[in-house]
């Protein structure tokens, strides 16, 4: 027999609890055992003191009707002090769980999207839309919270249908028609929590939008244009929008179901009803004691868990659903499985199968090839690159020039195994880019990509970045930060290499954008004296003064000695001292050799460089008109 899917997931998610911690499952369990069954005893217990009280009070409180009404007390007291001790015993228990599953979930999460090397998947809306609802970001519920939300709602369910029992040996029928209307009137009120919490999953890309607006109006890169340029009213309305519009369906689904959920209601009310008058109807004919009454009573209420709908059951909709999103994650994002080792006394495991990767170390010793490389953005109407050719020596450096959207950065990206050619191949001393360990051949590289990190650590950790797991090398930092023209900045700082990069922690400060391109390229270099072997410097010295560039161009040779090395940049005093420079356009190589012979052939490299130059020695007023 299918189980269906909601009960699958309400299974997986106990699985989760049990499997992080068996003590907290085990404490859950008790705990649902308590929601179950204390309710009921402890109106059971106070119904039957009730009972006692015309007899201690007709013959005092010292003869054999008091002491059972003491009793009877003693044991109400106990039971409604356990009762109460529910819930602060629950808040603890929930808040360790919490704890527990979320940082099993968010591992289980980063390790998901940390799997492929590349970033493509992270372009993806699919992808993006799963990832907001595993993180729990746009349903405002936590997937941690839900096994433990979970067992609290069944220990309510169990503990109303307790009570429809306990009235049921009253009339018999009483609790079967309390029992009967409940499960009646569940499914609409079932199909409106899934209904909500679907309308909300449906809306995944417009709810995202609508918390990036949100976003903007606190997070302290957006702070100074929105002020500037007066767009807080402009980023409200975005909001507004987006919201308005991801929650219109499911404000219409609720329309649609009010009138079922209304027609449940008057099933239910009538069904209390009904208990309510047969109590009464007794009580006033005298057939039914204290006793009974004081007890029978508060269980009618005490029965609406077992079908009711609360806010909490919209919530745990929302956290359950959140969880299939992790396993889709995982499923979808899992690396190839290796094949496993061949057995040479079975004929069929010699047939040819999934080579496992090679590995990339010391790569390379010859030669990057790129053989009639394209690519397209997925979604794109033109190719970014198409039919390139391209050869890198080892132990060589290449400079890449063009126009803007020529591709420079898409051919960096490819490189680095980020995204994979939609044609041709990348070789590495003829071994294929895509059969090479794309972790390990990522080790080979250092880049400083044109939008570099700023980490909020400290300057040994944005440079060290705990490469390869092992602490940061006082000799390689201090050579980085040489060669990188950094050293200066970090002894400058407060505490040296140990200052927080972040005006938002105590006794941290912040770096201009020049100071944090020098960041930047120390990081790489430390990469390098680490043992990457190939340097890629995208825009190296976009945010550097006029005096840290020509630094930067007079020890060129030095930062690119030993390695194999690919610049990007616009500006031609910066490239001009690589062995060769190649000139990327329209997703081609159109023109490839050194600064004097490309400039003696006249092509598009001699006429960009001459722009250029122009706009530093010609006369003010010309330069002026060309600006």
């Amino acid at each position: 027999m299918r189980v269906p899917a909601g009960y699958r997931t309400r299974w997986a998610s106990l699985r989760l609890l049990w499997g992080s911690s068996r003590g907290l499952a085990l404490g859950a369990m008790v705990m649902l055992v308590a929601d179950a069954a204390l309710p009921s005893l402890t109106l059971v217990s106070m119904g039957r003191a009730a009972g006692h009280i015309p007899g201690a009070v007709a013959d005092g409180v010292s003869s054999a009707a008091g002491h059972a009404l003491w009793w009877a007390l003693a044991l109400a007291a106990g039971c409604f002090t356990l009762s109460m001790l529910r819930g602060p015993v629950e808040d603890v228990l929930s808040a360790a769980a919490r704890a527990r599953l979320t940082a099993v979930l968010q591992e289980r999460l980063v390790r998901a999207v940390s799997a492929p090397p590349g970033i493509a998947h992270l372009e993806d809306p699919a992808v993006l839309d799963r990832l907001s609802f595993a993180q729990g970001e746009v349903m405002g519920q936590q997937p941690a919270d839900a096994p433990m939300t979970l067992l609290q709602t069944a220990g309510g369910r169990l503990g109303g249908l307790v009570a429809c029992g306990v009235l049921s040996g009253y009339h018999w029928w009483l609790g079967l028609t309390l029992l009967a209307a409940w499960l009646v009137v569940r499914r609409p009120l079932g199909a409106l929590v899934r209904s909500r919490v679907g309308t909300f999953r449906a809306a995944g890309e417009p709810l995202r939008r609508s918390w990036y607006f949100l976003g903007v109006a606190w997070r302290p890169q957006f702070a100074k244009e929105v002020r500037v340029f007066g767009l807080g009213e402009w980023v409200l309305d975005s909001y507004q929008r987006w919201y308005t519009e991801a929650m219109r369906p499911s404000w219409r689904t609720v329309g649609r179901l009010n009138l079922r959920v209304a027609g449940a209601g008057l099933l239910v009310l009538a069904a209390y009803g009904l208990g309510a008058g047969t109590l009464s109807w007794d009580a006033y004919h005298h057939t039914v004691g204290l006793r009974t009454l004081a007890t029978m009573l508060p269980m009618l209420l005490a029965t609406m868990p077992v079908g009711s709908v609360t806010a909490t059951d919209f919530a745990l909709e929302s956290m359950l659903s959140a969880l299939p999103d992790l396993d889709g994650l995982e499923a979808a994002l899992a690396p190839p499985a290796l094949p496993a080792p061949a057995d040479p006394a079975d004929p069929e495991a010699l047939a040819p199968a999934a080579v496992a990767p090679a590995d990339a170390a010391g790569l390379p010793r010859a030669a990057i090839r790129l053989e009639g490389v394209g690519f397209r953005y997925p979604g794109g109407q033109q190719d970014v690159l198409h039919g390139l050719d391209l050869e890198l020596p080892a132990g060589t450096s290449l400079a890449v020039v063009g126009v803007n959207g020529a591709g420079k950065t898409t051919l960096v990206t490819l490189l680095a195994r980020l995204r994979e050619p939609t044609a041709g191949r990348i070789t590495v001393d003829g071994h294929d880019l895509a059969d090479l360990d794309p972790a390990a051949w990522q080790r080979q590289l250092a880049v400083v990509f044109q939008d570099f990190t700023r980490y909020p650590l400290t300057a040994a950790e944005n440079v060290s970045l705990a490469l390869r797991h092992d602490p940061p090398d006082p000799g390689a930092l201090s050579r980085a930060a040489e060669r990188a023209g950094a050293a200066e900045l970090v002894e400058g700082l407060a505490n040296g290499w140990q200052t927080v990069l972040s005006p938002h922690y105590t006794g941290g400060t912040d770096l201009s954008g020049g100071q944090w391109q020098r960041l930047a390229l120390a990081r790489a270099l430390y990469a390098v004296e680490r043992g990457a072997r190939v340097l890629v410097l995208d825009e190296p010295t976009a945010q550097l003064d006029v005096r840290a560039e020509a630094a930067f161009y007079d020890r060129f040779l030095q930062i690119t000695e030993g390695t194999t090395s690919i610049v990007i940049s616009h500006r031609f005093s910066t490239v001009r001292k690589a062995d060769r420079i190649a000139v990327l356009d329209a997703g081609r190589i159109t023109e490839l050799g050194g600064h004097d012979e490309l400039l003696a052939t006249g092509g598009q490299y001699a006429e960009l460089f001459r722009t250029q130059a122009a706009r530093f020695t010609g006369p003010a007023s010309t330069r002026r008109g060309r600006q």
